[in-house]
């Protein structure tokens, strides 16, 4: 077998019984990337040399018998986590020349288990978008079809993996970034519970809802990176002093007696045929392993796209203010005073995308709208929330869909945002509730595009996730198809 088809878990061993070296892997998968990426336009920045000194120090310590699970294994990040002496550009203009002087709390525990860093990974502006058509640094292409999106906003991320340019990645998801890309790259995403990894060093896109997780090839190698990350942090204010389970301990306990709620909200008219029949099927296989179905409501559910749509622009507006030509990337140089300094800046800085949702925003926290619109947002999530607290009363987790259709043409919904925010319906609500989220594949269109499914777990709860996730793995073949790339 190819060193890029390996698991994490094989790299792992193998690294360990001295079978291969880390320089060894990282040579392969840069040499992958080379090979594939003018096509795909997953990355952003490359780091060759530092991952080959990274990898060199990682055998070093695997030949003292001093390793770390992570030691010696390649990985990337979506470029919207700080690393230290790496361009970091959350893929805008505005951050064009920005070099943290430190890391993001999750890249500095990856290192703390010398892993080794590939380089930054393209995504949707300020993680804004739902296909990866909004980045400064041009469109991300699906490994399954190029003329496709990967989705978004961690569409480099999961198309890395799905390209087997990178085994594993980091993502974050603030309304699907993680989930809905996996499910259109045919990978496996995780949106851990808010508060269970940590965000400090992160760029802020909406800070209430934004969430870091592992995007992989399966469930078994997302549970070994959060593993890496999870846990409280001092340095971030949202994050939860909770004990972290042992996530990998419990993936072979099976599904037998447990419930899992279908929401009848997910299932609904519009929904394509193919992810219809993909999870119908995925269904019939936990009856099989001897799960119980059951079905619940989410009665809350129509309101959610509205009320991450209030929430997370006036987020975003407040979070983006920051970026105003003083501190940061691009200054207009023919401005004549601090005002048009400010505004030509940031109008030469920032692309569509994010203007359009800071002009909504800013719209929506201006005075004699916000309890019109923000206070009233707030008050539906507190019932969107209670939702699956009560569904979670009947139940041990939900599946639903992760996106209405399968991957869509590039240039299809760009010119109609309304119709573009609709490919995070199903899994927007989870934000908004603060709980976790799993995508996995389970199937594939007849136009040979992957399909995903959702799994929802209660509050800290990704171990159920996990678990049941891994046992759909071990029944079916779906996330062992590779993309022909």
């Amino acid at each position: 077998m190819a060193l890029i088809d390996l698991s994490l878990r094989e790299m792992q061993q193998q690294l360990r019984e001295r079978k291969v070296s880390s320089v060894e892997l990282t040579r392969a998968f840069l040499e992958r990337i080379a090979a594939v990426d003018e096509r795909v336009n997953a990355f952003i920045t490359r780091c060759d040399a530092q991952a080959l000194a990274g990898a060199q120090e990682a055998d070093r310590r695997l030949a003292a018998g001093d390793a770390a699970p992570l030691t010696g294994i390649p990985l990337a990040l979506k470029d919207i986590f700080s690393t230290e002496g790496v361009l970091t550009t959350c893929a805008s203009k505005i951050l064009a020349n920005y070099i943290p002087p430190y890391d993001a709390t999750a890249v500095a525990r990856l290192k703390a288990q010398d892993a080794v860093l590939l380089g930054k990974l393209n995504m949707d502006e300020f993680a804004m978008g739902s296909s990866n058509e909004n980045s400064a640094y041009g469109v991300v292409r699906n490994p399954w079809n190029l003329e496709t999106v990967p989705g978004g906003s961690s569409g480099g991320s999961a198309a890395a993996v799905a390209a087997r340019q990178v085994p594993a990645t980091l993502g974050t998801d603030t309304g699907g970034s993680i989930r809905q890309p996996a499910a259109h790259c045919g990978v496996v995403g995780l949106k851990p519970t808010y508060g269970r990894v940590s965000r400090y060093g992160v760029v802020a896109y909406a800070s209430s809802l934004d969430q870091v997780g592992p995007l992989a090839a399966n469930v078994e190698d997302c549970a070994l990176l959060l593993q890496a990350v999870a846990g409280y942090d001092p340095l971030d204010s949202t994050s939860v002093d909770t004990p972290v389970p042992d996530y990998q301990a419990g993936l072979r306990d099976g599904v037998k007696g447990l419930r899992i709620g279908l929401p009848r909200e997910y299932f609904i008219d519009g929904l394509d045929a193919d992810v219809k029949q993909a999870l119908d099927e995925a269904i019939a296989v936990y009856r099989g392993l001897g799960a119980e179905i059951v079905e619940v409501s989410l009665p809350h559910t129509d309101y959610a796209l509205a009320c991450y749509y209030l929430i997370a622009p006036a987020e975003a507006s407040s979070n983006l203010a920051r970026y105003d030509g003083v501190r940061y990337g691009v200054r207009a140089a023919a401005a004549q005073n601090l005002i048009d300094m400010y505004t030509q800046s940031r109008a030469a800085g920032f692309g569509a995308e994010v203007k359009r949702r800071i002009m909504l925003g800013t719209y929506a926290l201006s005075s004699g709208y916000y309890d019109a619109y923000y206070l009233k947002a707030q008050k539906v999530r507190t019932l969107i929330r209670q939702d699956y607290f009560d569904a979670f009363a009947r139940c041990d987790l939900l599946l639903t869909p992760v996106a209405p259709t399968p991957a869509f043409r590039i240039g299809e919904k760009t010119d109609d945002p309304l119709h573009m925010y609709l490919s995070d319906i199903f899994t927007i609500p989870l934000n908004l509730a603060g709980t976790c989220g799993l995508a996995l594949p389970c199937g594939f269109s007849k136009a040979g595009l992957p399909i995903g499914m959702q799994l929802a777990g209660r509050p800290f709860d990704e171990a159920t996730l996990l678990r049941v996730g891994h046992a759909y793995e071990q029944a079916t073949d779906w996330h062992k198809r590779k993309a022909p790339l």
